[in-house]
C-alpha cells in the first residue's frame, strides 16, 4: 500500500520558474565563447538534467510531494529529491555507457573513501540488529540507504559535466537557486511571506530549505564566487556572475544566522586565498575582495546571533546569568554533544549503531549525569522520547553511532578529497583548477555546517557534500585531459 502525501506551503516551488531565465544570463559569465542561444545547442542533456536537479535537492522536504510505502512497521517516504538523485545517477550511467567511464578513473581514491563511509554506515545499521531487539532496524536501514543514495550525485558530476560549458551551466544553476533562496529569505525577514512557523520577521530565516541547509547553499554560492576571484584572469568571467554569486551567498549566510555556516565560509575563503597565491593569479584587489566578503558574512552572522552568543557566554561564566529558564541554543548543543561523547566513551570502537544516539535506551543512562552538569538548563532541552533531538553535530554523532571506525572513515573521506583536490586546484589547467577549487570550497563549507547538524539523510547538506566530492573528481579528470574539453 502507498499513499500520496501533499506538503503545505508549496509557493517556493514556483520560484524554480525563474531559474531558466537567470541561467541564460549567467552562463556566459563562465565561458565567453558564445551567446546563450549558442550555449543552448551545446549543453549536453545530462548537464541540463543535473542542473535541473539543483532546485529539487536544495529544497526542504515539506515543500516536496511525497509517496509513502508501508514496509513492516515503518513508512518509507520517497520524495521528489530522491527521484532527482536517482535520475542524475541513471543519466550518469547512460553517459558512461555512451562516452566511457574514463572521467571516474583519476578519482579512484575518492570513490574508495566514499564507498568506505557507505559500508561503515550500512555495517553500523546491521550490527545493533544482531544484539538489540529494540533497535529500529528497518527505519534506520532506510535512512542509511538514502544517505548512500546521494553518493550518486558525486558519481554523476564527472560523467555528466564533460565540457566547460556544461560546468558553466551547472555553476550558474547553483547560483540562480541561491539568488532565489536569498531573495525568499529577505522577504521572510521583512515579514512579507511566511516561513515554517508563520510570519516571524527580523530573525534568522530558513528560506525554503531550513536554516542550516540555507547556510550550506549560500556558503556554496559564496565559495564559488571566491574561487573565480582567486583564479583571476585564468578563468574567463563577467562581473554579473561573480556579483550574483557573492551577493546571494553573503545575504543567505547572514540571514540563516548559522555559526556553522560562518565557519564553512571562513574555511572556503582560506582555501581560495591559498590556491590563488600558489597559482599567482590572485591580485591585491582580489585578496581585499575575498577578505571583505568573508568578513561581512561572518560579522553579519555574529550580529544575527548576538543574543545566543551572549547566552552561551553567561553559561561559561562571563557576565550575570539570567533566570528566565529559556532554552539557550548553544548551551543545548553543548549538552547534546556531552551526551553523545559519553555514549562514545562507553562504545568506543563501533558505537551504538547508525542513528542509535537518538534512541532512549542509548542516551537515557546519561541523563541524570547531564542534568547535574547542566543544572540550570530547562528540561525540554534534554533528549526524551517526545523530543529525541539527536546529537546535532555530525562529528560527535559519528563517534557515538559508529565509534572510531565511523569517525575515522568520515574524516578520511574529507582528508582524501582535500589531499587530491587542493593540488589539482593549484597545478591543473584553468578549467580543472576551477572545478577542483569549487569542490574544495564546497566541501569545506559543508564540513563547517556539519557542526550544526547531525548525520541526517536526504537533506540539502548531503547533496552539497557529495556534489563537492564530484567536482573534485571532475577536476582530477580534467587534469588528465578526459573532461572539461571545449564543446
Amino acid at each position: 500500500m502507498h499513499r500520496f502525501v501533499g506538503r503545505p506551503g508549496g509557493n517556493p516551488v514556483r520560484t524554480a520558474s525563474i531559474v531558466a531565465a537567470l541561467v541564460g544570463s549567467l552562463v556566459p559569465s563562465l565561458d565567453d565563447a558564445g551567446h546563450a542561444r549558442t550555449l543552448w545547442r551545446t549543453w549536453s542533456p545530462g548537464a541540463v538534467l543535473l542542473t535541473a536537479a539543483v532546485p529539487i535537492v536544495f529544497l526542504h522536504v515539506r515543500y516536496q510531494p511525497t509517496v509513502e510505502f508501508a514496509w513492516g512497521s515503518t513508512d518509507v517516504g520517497v520524495q521528489l529529491s530522491d527521484l532527482a538523485v536517482l535520475a542524475a545517477g541513471l543519466a550518469g550511467v547512460v553517459a558512461g555507457l555512451r562516452l566511457g567511464f574514463a572521467p571516474l578513473r583519476p578519482a579512484a581514491p575518492l570513490w574508495a573513501a566514499s564507498g568506505l563511509v557507505v559500508v561503515v554506515i550500512l555495517a553500523g545499521t546491521v550490527h545493533p540488529e544482531l544484539g538489540d531487539e529494540t533497535y529500529p532496524f528497518v527505519t534506520n536501514l532506510v535512512t542509511a540507504a538514502k544517505f548512500a543514495e546521494y553518493l550518486l550525485l558525486a558519481v554523476a558530476v564527472p560523467l555528466l559535466l564533460r565540457t566547460k560549458r556544461d560546468l558553466g551551466l551547472f555553476c550558474a544553476g547553483v547560483v540562480c537557486w541561491s539568488v532565489a533562496a536569498s531573495a525568499w529569505g529577505v522577504l521572510q525577514f521583512l515579514g512579507a511571506i511566511s516561513e515554517f512557523e508563520g510570519k516571524r520577521p527580523g530573525q534568522r530565516e530558513p528560506s525554503f530549505l531550513g536554516v542550516h541547509d540555507f547556510a550550506a547553499l549560500s556558503a556554496a554560492s559564496l565559495a564559488l564566487a571566491l574561487a573565480v576571484i582567486a583564479l583571476g584572469a585564468a578563468v574567463p568571467r563577467r562581473r554579473t556572475f561573480v556579483r550574483a554569486a557573492a551577493a546571494a551567498g553573503v545575504v543567505g549566510v547572514i540571514l540563516s544566522g548559522a555559526i556553522a555556516g560562518a565557519i564553512g565560509v571562513g574555511l572556503a575563503a582560506a582555501a581560495a586565498l591559498l590556491v590563488g597565491r600558489w597559482r599567482r593569479t590572485l591580485t591585491r584587489g582580489g585578496v581585499s575582495t575575498i577578505a571583505l566578503l568573508t568578513a561581512v558574512a561572518i560579522a553579519g552572522v555574529l550580529l544575527m546571533r548576538a543574543g545566543s552568543i551572549s547566552d552561551f557566554a553567561r553559561f561559561l561564566g562571563v557576565g550575570e546569568r539570567r533566570d528566565d529558564r529559556q532554552v539557550e541554543t548553544y548551551v543545548q548543543r553543548t549538552l547534546l554533544a556531552y551526551i553523545g561523547f559519553e555514549i562514545f566513551l562507553d562504545n568506543p570502537v563501533i558505537g551504538v549503531g547508525w542513528q542509535g544516539s537518538s534512541e532512549v535506551d542509548n542516551y537515557g543512562p546519561y541523563l541524570d549525569d547531564a542534568r547535574r552538569r547542566f543544572p540550570d538548563t530547562p528540561m525540554i532541552a534534554f533528549p526524551s522520547p517526545a523530543h529525541p533531538w539527536g546529537v546535532q553535530n555530525a562529528y560527535v554523532q559519528a563517534l557515538a553511532d559508529l565509534g572510531v571506525v565511523g569517525f575515522g572513515a568520515l574524516v578520511f573521506l574529507l582528508a582524501i578529497v582535500l589531499v587530491h583536490g587542493i593540488p589539482a586546484a593549484r597545478r591543473g589547467p584553468p578549467a580543472a583548477s576551477l572545478a577542483a577549487l569549487v569542490g574544495v570550497g564546497w566541501l569545506l563549507a559543508a564540513a563547517g555546517v556539519w557542526n550544526g547538524l547531525g548525520l541526517v539523510a536526504g537533506i540539502p547538506l548531503d547533496a552539497l557534500t557529495w556534489l563537492a566530492v564530484g567536482l573534485v573528481a571532475l577536476g582530477l579528470a580534467a587534469t588528465r585531459g578526459v573532461a572539461l574539453e571545449d564543446a
